[in-house]
């Protein structure tokens, strides 16, 4: 063939390809009658032309850790992402991280889009879909994720990369439109990204115009390119979707900057090819219907008959542009890896641990064994040092805080931790700035390339960041989140900064551990549950104030936090009538009743219920060991809403808890006022056992 018949049958061969994504996406939506075909529609010839001529993906082996990562941060147009995962033959992956030989969504999945057991479903989930990299949901999540990806690539390649080996060079796609554009979470990661020089992250920008309401000048009128700019992006416009040659070249751009992001906006059509519903709203969150669907077929040169053609060619077409290249890509990173693993065996072990969720040997050693103190620490400070030995055995532990870390201390001190900064990214330590929610998608990112991240802040402030945690948990990655000033006991800071209902919004997260300490022993068996967890997040809740460290050799071992409730105290010579029950702080105040009411001869027992997630593990037995359904007198005492707790006193039981938000006053003022004193705890004890038939 001549030149110019190769470029016309390349020409062909790329416009079936883009129109057989465009027509995968109206026939899947029109068949479920639910769904967003407009978007899929503009943005098939964007998303052809990064994965066939661009991408760095084996479709073959989609979770190698050289791969590039594409984010469909948009994610109502899942079809356009499903279309390409099912014609570029991705394959599924188990979660012993081994490919199947099974495809991860065939046409049948296609054709059942958002319909029961379907790996198409509304929106792309992880661990659901394999070719999936993260669950973008609400929109601005997926790009706010991809700076963490991005930051966490920059921090491997420091680690890791050694001359003549580049492990960790790849970049990070998210594709976005008006709705991620608007809100603020963007905002805020586009903010840290310029800042830090992101140079390995590219966000693309479908602008079109049109969002459920409408055009998007009912609410949205931003020079966006002008504020990209002035958070030191490099921006960059393609004016017409279409035109492959100039998306290429923008994309060659992006990876030729070097120092700063990179934002294409790219102008498009919703419905591009609907006749009637092109360039409006009607396009973009139901199906176009039968006429409108033949007649968008007709404009491509497609039968109008057909549904869920793939015509000939379009697979070899795949596999010839990013299958090819893919798989050379592929094999070509992990012969390195194995001239690596010779030339660096250490680090090579690091990062086959890491990347398969496993921790070093003896990440467990030196923790400390806080010795029994009246006045005790802050569970915070002792979390603080346990966190600082961890992070010294596990090398991929990192994180930081919302600018928070003096009063969180999570900050890593011990030599060579240092900062994560723009142009110096060797640092464990990082500032996310005055952003919680970005925080939380940020290490969202970071978890997801398998580094172990942290983020931390008070909890009052989950309020800001609940979005991207419940991601967390539905996504089952392993982020740990260190929430301190946890209680109205923080004091003066008054009713603003006092959580009272977010304890209970959280354990109501499902899939996710919530974990109170009592005091600085339970802190370390907390961490001993924390890090060997691969597929659940975790909340560390913090106190500000001093918690006493408790006489282990009078009281129960701290390892009975691992089952979550553990009797901690019973009375010495009877069986017990009444059960205190209490987490955190409140622990305290309930050993307190206990010892005066095991003056007067009330037998008492004290349950430290620092996770209820865990306690509802355990067998029946055991929780029936700990709480015996005999004894109906319980009394559970927690500085929160008492939402919840009922569970576990029953209908006769009390509940020592907040019904009203805080008060600003000293701490003693403060716990007085809401009756948070072992006197009151032992009034509801004695109150409780007048009660029992």
């Amino acid at each position: 063939m001549t030149d110019q018949a190769n470029q016309l049958a390349t020409e062909n061969a790329d416009r079936r390809s883009v129109d057989t994504i465009r027509t995968l996406s109206m026939d899947a939506v029109q068949a479920a009658e639910s769904g967003h075909p407009g978007t899929p529609m503009a943005l098939a010839p964007v998303a052809y032309c990064l994965w066939q001529r661009h991408l760095r993906f084996d479709p073959a082996d989609p979770i190698w850790p050289g791969r590039d990562r594409f984010i469909l941060s948009n994610g109502h147009a899942s079809m356009l992402l499903y279309s390409l995962l099912h014609l570029t033959g991705v394959q599924a992956v188990n979660p012993k991280y081994e490919t199947t030989g099974k495809p991860s969504v065939t046409l049948e999945d296609i054709k059942a889009f958002r319909q029961i057991d379907s790996r198409c479903p509304g929106h792309p989930e992880y661990r659901w879909t394999s070719g999936v990299e993260t669950t973008t949901g609400p929109l601005g999540q997926g790009v706010a994720t991809s700076v963490g990806m991005a930051a966490a690539g920059h921090w491997l390649a420091e680690r890791y990369n050694k001359p003549g080996f580049g492990l960790f060079d790849y970049d990070v796609y998210a594709l976005m439109g008006d709705g991620c554009m608007m809100e603020g979470i963007s905002s805020e990661a586009a903010s840290l990204a310029g800042h830090l020089r992101l140079d390995n992250l590219c966000w693309i920008y479908d602008n079109n115009h049109i969002t459920i309401e409408g055009s998007t000048s009912l609410a949205f009128s931003d020079d966006v390119a002008a504020r990209f700019q002035s958070y030191g992006w490099n921006v960059t416009r393609v004016g017409d979707a279409n035109d492959l040659d100039l998306l290429s070249k923008a994309f060659d751009v992006f990876k030729a900057t070097s120092g700063r992001p990179t934002l294409i906006i790219v102008d498009t059509h919703i419905g591009y090819g609907a006749p009637h519903k092109h360039d409006t709203a009607a396009a973009h969150g139901a199906p176009l219907g039968e006429d409108e669907v033949r007649a968008a077929k007709r404009f491509y040169g497609w039968p109008e008959d057909a549904h869920f053609l793939v015509p000939d060619g379009v697979y070899e077409h795949f596999q010839e542009g990013i299958g090819r290249r893919g798989a050379e890509l592929r094999s070509e990173w992990f012969a390195m890896f194995e001239r690596y693993r010779e030339a660096h065996p250490d680090l090579a072990d690091e990062v086959y641990r890491m990347s398969h969720r496993q921790l070093p040997d003896g990440w467990d050693s030196d923790l400390p064994t806080f010795p029994p103190d009246p006045k005790g620490l802050a569970s915070r400070q002792s979390s603080g040092q346990v966190l600082n030995v961890l992070a010294r055995n596990v090398p991929w532990l990192l994180g930081g805080a919302a600018d928070l870390y003096p009063s969180t201390k999570t900050r890593l001190t011990f030599d060579g931790a240092g900062d994560f900064e723009a142009d110096s990214y060797t640092g464990r330590n990082f500032h996310f700035g005055i952003r919680e929610h970005a925080m939380c998608a940020m290490a969202n990112g970071m978890a997801l390339t398998k580094v172990r991240p942290f983020a931390s802040g008070f909890l009052i402030f989950t309020d800001y960041a609940r979005g991207a945690m419940r991601l967390t948990a539905l996504m089952e990655i392993p982020v740990v989140y260190i929430w301190t000033h946890d209680s109205i006991s923080l004091g003066e800071d008054g009713p603003t900064h006092q959580p009272i209902e977010q304890l209970a919004s959280l354990r109501a997260m499902p899939g996710i551990l919530v974990i109170r300490p009592a005091d600085a022993n339970e802190v370390v068996e907390a961490w001993r549950v924390i890090m060997p967890l691969r597929h659940d997040p975790a909340v560390l809740v913090l106190s500000r104030q001093s918690l006493p460290t408790l006489d282990r050799s009078r009281y129960a071992a701290a390892s009975g936090l691992a089952r979550g409730g553990y009797v901690l105290a019973d009375p010495p010579e009877a069986e017990p009538e009444v059960i205190l029950i209490g987490t955190g702080s409140e622990v305290a105040l309930c050993v307190a009743a206990h010892e005066a009411l095991t003056a007067e001869g009330i037998p008492a027992r004290v349950v430290s219920m620092p996770c209820w997630e865990l306690f509802e593990k355990q067998d029946q037995a055991y929780r029936d060991e700990v709480l015996p359904p005999r004894i109906r007198a319980r009394v559970a005492v927690e500085e929160g809403a008492d939402f919840g707790w009922s569970r576990y006193v029953g209908i006769d039981g009390a509940v020592l808890g907040m019904e009203t938000f805080g008060a600003s006053a000293p701490i003693q003022k403060v716990q007085a006022k809401f009756g948070f004193e072992p006197a009151h705890v032992i009034q509801a004890a004695r109150d409780q056992l007048a009660r029992r038939p």
